[in-house]
This record gives structure tokens, C-alpha cells and sequence, in this order.
């Protein structure tokens, strides 16, 4: 289903010839007056590892490929042509990728004809010179205007990228969010500086007006988009950047990293109620239309413009679902799966491809380790917000491993949740996919108490929000008071010990760094493994005997 006749708003009509007349005067063979051009733009982002399919037969890259084709061959008979664009974040997620350093996915991506991408900031989830591995793998630009080299003062990747179709030049600029600096592992970022991306943006486009006179500018981000601009602590957005810039300076933001679809009921207010198939009209800030396709390849977004005289407008966006399922009801009272649209059939040299890779991840993976009598708690709308099983479970496992008197896990670490059932190694790794180490401390009770105003006061629906084990608090208008541990109060001149993954010790997620402090100490275990050990000897699992009791109350 599409949303028609969206109409950029225009510019003044003299300003609007002014623009024409320079254009057709820079490029001789370019762009004909008072003709109309088609041209579309399609888009995913987040992807995170997902080249196969989920267990339910939802999406992945085989069933993407042959939809990409069908969308392509739809437009071209339309008389347009198209551009492929990722929001970023191909890294981390699912085992079988992480364990192949994504090379699945970024040479999926070449097969489905992928022409640029935005640098995400999983993609620093692994040392750079794997993100070089993986820039060589990809036949596109990763493009980034704003991270620099501190070393050099130069840039690390591509900032942008032209392309010409029709006579129409296009330029697609890239930009990474700067909450990188702070949710990415400092021990892969400390030489990389991630600068705004609103002021790189806007002298960026400058510079493309004087050298290059494209006739359209597109921006790939990997900022999230935030209703209004309303962030909460999140690095500024999508609707922030098309804020900032002079109106017209940009055409359209493909975007990623808050993984949503932005679909809009009105001006600045989201259609919460989206679902697979319903109409979908993206959001417009300051003459800029904003999109995203929620995330894992679950759809591909496209975008249908049309170009006259200088003028750009979008005739109609559609959310197309990948192989995208709903439940329905039986008659005889039982639930099933069915496809919300037309199954999708999986382009089967894409699929050769990539089963292999599947095969061996798989070989290594689905090897039971453990078993629960129900869910562990790691879903982001709930592990985010609140105290949860599994996140408690995370950090009970690590203060045993430290034999610390109590632990500190970030929500942003847990990634996935872990049905009831047998568990298995693959489940270990989509819940900590980041390869972390478990670190601890050792500190006095007044330090433990500082440590704590600025880590258990961390907002909700962010990453940073902490879970705990071993501890109990209260906490209230930005402090902690009634600190127990292991039953006692809080004793300012004891010694105790606490973990934390190597990630927020670093100072990730804006946790105080604690890598100088005296009684810091690096284990060396990894968290999944210290996990999978944790699981495989409390088994089976008692889910309720990590469930929330009241002992972190916010007031």
C-alpha cells in the first residue's frame, strides 16, 4: 500500500527558476526543461546480522533480493531509475554473522546491489581492522562526513557520494551518530573522533553547491529519528539535522539507529499503530522528508520522486514487508502464522550464497547448554525500562565469576531475550553478541556510593539504564540513598567489590571510567562465555528466582 501526492514544499518560484537555469547551465547533458523524470529511492537500515531467515520464515536477504528485483524491474517500467540505500549498523546480532565478522551480509549486500551506505556505530563493534575487512568486501562507499582520524585531523571513510541518473545528479552525503563516542567500545574508538553531524552536514553541502552542483541531496544517516526532536539523552537525531539546515538545503534523510518506521499521523506525531501493510507517510521537517524502514531487513522502504525544472517531489512512499507474518485465529481456537502480504520467494542464487555461512554458524551454535521453566526478560521496550530477570541473571553470573559482592549490568548489553525451554549457545550469543570482558573494582563504600549516584540514576529507555544484582537502593530526584549490600547497610570505609562489563568501564554508555583505578581489574572472561557457564551449571533455570523483588525502587 503507498501514500500519494506527497508534495515537497516548494520553493519561491523565481528562486526555483533561478536554480533551473544554473542547473542546465552547469551540465549541458544533463536535465531537459519542463521535462519530468522518475527516479526512487529504496532503503533499509539496522540490519544487524540478519542474512537468514528468522525462525518463522520472516525476512532475510534471499526473499529482500528477489523484492528489490520485482521493485527495480516496477520502476524501470515506469520509465525511472533507482538507488539502494542502508541506514548503517550491519554489525552484531545474530551469531552466525558475528561469528564471520558479517561477511555474509556485506557480500549479500553486493548481490542485492546495494550503492552506498551510512557508517553505523556497530560497526566499531569489532576492531577497525575488521571494519576495513568488511570495507573491502563491500562494492559501495561506507560513507561518513563527520569521524576523523584525532591523529591526523582527517577523515576515516567516504563523506560522500555522486550519482547521475537520467542527467539528474545526485549526491548522497553519510553521517554517523555522535552517541558513538560514548555507546561505542572505547577500546576500538580512542584514536576516532565523531564530530556533529549537523555542522558537518551543513558545510558539507556547501562545499557540494560550489565543487559538484548536484541537483538533489540526499543524506544516509545513522542518527535515529526522534518525534519533534525530542531525544531524551540521545545524541541529536534526524529531525535535529533537517532543523539545523537552511530549508531546501536538503532533499531527503534515508535514516537508521532507532530502528523504527517512521510513519507519521500528523505534523511531529507518530502513527504508533503502524503495522505490515498499513499506508505509511514519512516525516517532513523543515522542507526535508525523513525516512526509515524499522529494522533487519523486515522491510524495504521506497521512495517514488519526480524531478521538474529543478523541483523535487515525492509522489508516494510505500513500507514494503519482507515475508512479514500476523497471527491469526482458528476456528477450533488455536493460533497460526500467515504472511501478511504475498510470500516473497527467496531468490535462490542469494540463498546458495549464503547457506553455507548459515551451515557453519549453525555447526557451532545449536548445541543445547541448559534449560528454564520460562522466559528470561531481555526484550529492549522492557530491559530498558526496568529491572528484569535476565539482566539480573547477566550480572548474578558475573559477580559469581569475580566473586564480587555485587554486579552492574547495562541495559544496552542485553540483547535479546531468551524463551522458556532448552537453551542453547546461539541464544547465549544473541543475547551478548559484543564480546565484552567481565571487569571489576574494588572500592570503598563512599566510592561505591558516588559510583552509584551517576550509574543508577541513568534514564530509562537508553542503554545506559543499569541492571543490578547483590545490591538493593533507593533512588530518587537524581540520587541513591538506603544502599544495601548483601543484606547490610552501605558502610562508607569497608571495601567492596563490583562488576561491570569492560565496555562501561571504559566509560561507555557515559559510566565513569574506572580502567585507572587502583582496583580495577580485567579478568579476561568474556561475558557470553561467563553466561553460558553460569547457565549450564544453574540448570535448568528458575526464571522467578531472578525476578525483581523491590530492590531497586525509584521514587
Amino acid at each position: 500500500m503507498t501514500t500519494k501526492l506527497l508534495t515537497r514544499t516548494a520553493l519561491s518560484a523565481g528562486l526555483l527558476l533561478a536554480l533551473a537555469g544554473c542547473a542546465s547551465q552547469d551540465q549541458a547533458a544533463g536535465w531537459q526543461q519542463d521535462q519530468t523524470y522518475k527516479f526512487t529511492i529504496l532503503h533499509t537500515n539496522d540490519h544487524h546480522g540478519r542474512f537468514w531467515t528468522n525462525r518463522n520464515g520472516e525476512y532475510g536477504m534471499a526473499a529482500r533480493k528477489t523484492l528489490l528485483d520485482e521493485l527495480r524491474a516496477d520502476v524501470a517500467e515506469e520509465g525511472g531509475t533507482a538507488l539502494l540505500l542502508s541506514g548503517g549498523d550491519i554489525n552484531t546480532g545474530v551469531p552466525e554473522s558475528d561469528l564471520q565478522d558479517a561477511e555474509p551480509d556485506f557480500k549479500g549486500m553486493n548481490m542485492l546491489g546495494y550503492d552506498a551506505m551510512a557508517v553505523g556505530n556497530h560497526e566499531f563493534d569489532n576492531p577497525m581492522d575488521v571494519l576495513r575487512k568488511q570495507e573491502g568486501w563491500a562494492n559501495f562507499p561506507m560513507l561518513s562526513a563527520n569521524i576523523y582520524d584525532k591523529a591526523t585531523g582527517k577523515r576515516l571513510f567516504q563523506p560522500y557520494q555522486i550519482f547521475e541518473q537520467q542527467g539528474i545528479k545526485i549526491a548522497v552525503i553519510g553521517l554517523t551518530t555522535e552517541d558513538t563516542a560514548k555507546i561505542g567500545n572505547p577500546e576500538y574508538i580512542g584514536n576516532i573522533e565523531f564530530r556533529d553531524p549537523k555542522a558537518e552536514a551543513k558545510a558539507l553541502i556547501a562545499e557540494l553547491k560550489e565543487t559538484e552542483h548536484p541537483d538533489v541531496i540526499i543524506a544516509a544517516t545513522h542518527m535515529g529519528h526522534y518525534v519533534n526532536g525530542n531525544r531524551g539523552v540521545n545524541a541529536p537525531g534526524d529531525v535535529a539535522l533537517a532543523r539545523y539546515l537552511e530549508p531546501g538545503d536538503l532533499d531527503l534523510i534515508v535514516g537508521g539507529h532507532s530502528q523504527e518506521p517512521v510513519c507519521m499521523e500528523a505534523p511531529n506525531v507518530a502513527n504508533d499503530g503502524f503495522k505490515p501493510g498499513d499506508d505509511c507517510k514519512p516525516d517532513q521537517q523543515n522542507g526535508t522528508w525523513i525516512v526509515q524502514a524499522h529494522e533487519w531487513g523486515k522491510y524495504v522502504g521506497r521512495a517514488d520522486f519526480e524531478f521538474k525544472n529543478g523541483e523535487l517531489n515525492l509522489v508516494s512512499y510505500d513500507l514494503v514487508p519482507v515475508n512479514l507474518k500476523k497471527k491469526i485465529q482458528l476456528a477450533d481456537g488455536s493460533s497460526q502464522r500467515v504472511f501478511v502480504e504475498k510470500e516473497i520467494p527467496q531468490n535462490s542464487e542469494v540463498k546458495a550464497f549464503l547457506t553455507p555461512y548459515q551451515e557453519r554458524g549453525q555447526a557451532q551454535l545449536n548445541v543445547k547448554i541448559s534449560e528454564s521453566n520460562g522466559k528470561l526478560e531481555g526484550d529492549r521496550n522492557v530491559v530498558r525500562f526496568k529491572q528484569t530477570n535476565l539482566g539480573r541473571l547477566i550480572a548474578a553470573a558475573h559477580m559469581q565469576r569475580a566473586k564480587a559482592d555485587f554486579a552492574v549490568m547495562n541495559s544496552g548489553g542485553v540483547r535479546d531475550s531468551i524463551p522458556g525451554g532448552a537453551i542453547t549457545y546461539k541464544d547465549v550469543l544473541k543475547v551478548q553478541p559484543f564480546g565484552n570482558m567481565v571487569t571489576y573494582t574494588d572500592m570503598t563504600g563512599a566510592e561505591v556510593l558516588d559510583y552509584l549516584n551517576e550509574v543508577a540514576t541513568k534514564p530509562v529507555d537508553s542503554g545506559a539504564y543499569a541492571q543490578f544484582y547483590g545490591i538493593r537502593m533507593d533512588v530518587k530526584n537524581g540520587k541513591v540513598s538506603n544502599v544495601k549490600i548483601g543484606g547490610k547497610a552501605l558502610v562508607p570505609s569497608k571495601t567492596y567489590r563490583f562488576t561491570v562489563p569492560s565496555f562501561n568501564a571504559a566509560g561507555g554508555d557515559g559510566y565513569p571510567k574506572l580502567t585507572g583505578h587502583s582496583g580495577y581489574v580485567n579478568t579476561g572472561f568474556v561475558d557470553a562465555e561467563v553466561l553460558k557457564d553460569y547457565l549450564e551449571a544453574n540448570s535448568p533455570v528458575n526464571v522467578n528466582s531472578f525476578a525483581p523483588k523491590g530492590e531497586i525502587v525509584y521514587r
